[in-house]
């Protein structure tokens, strides 16, 4: 049966259980996500507790990281999603895509309502990729994909 949080406070106290097993096991976010045959976004967020994970996966994630029956069955509820509070992130990697949000924000809405109408860009139907590049100039770039299915605005 599908069971829901109400809260957010046994989901993060899995996290804080998971990113340490992850942490002693000296494993990566894809190599957890490997065996779940899902994304390596799509675990990650639901290791911090943003997604609920399918049985199956849940189970693999539990194997790899060696968690009992217990955390199996909270991967799998359905969280209290949001992870970041009601202020500006102090984070300094979460406060740039809150930047990036305030300086490309009302340009991302106006030519996504110009390109497809009324409606948003849903992040429930949605994938997300992060890749790592070779800086031309030198160093690194990050790629970051955002995909979501547009859902218009329906007159009622």
């Amino acid at each position: 049966m599908i069971q829901s949080q109400i809260n957010q406070h046994s989901r993060l106290a899995l996290t804080d259980t998971l990113l340490l097993a992850k942490a002693r096991k000296d494993l990566t976010f894809a190599q957890i996500a490997e065996p779940t045959g899902l994304s390596e976004a799509f675990v990650t967020a639901a290791l911090l507790g943003q997604h609920p994970l399918p049985a199956s996966a849940a189970q693999s994630v539990a194997d790899t990281l060696d968690l009992d029956a217990d955390a199996v069955a909270l991967l799998q509820t359905i969280p209290l999603r949001g992870s970041i509070g009601n202020g500006v992130p102090t984070d300094p990697t979460i406060y740039r895509f809150y930047e990036m949000i305030q300086v490309y924000g009302t340009t991302l809405k106006a030519l996504v309502h110009e390109k497809f109408g009324d409606g948003i860009i849903s992040a429930i139907n949605f994938k997300l990729d992060v890749k790592k590049v070779d800086d031309p100039e030198g160093g690194s770039r990050a790629v970051i994909t955002l995909d979501g299915k547009y859902l218009p605005t329906k007159p009622f």
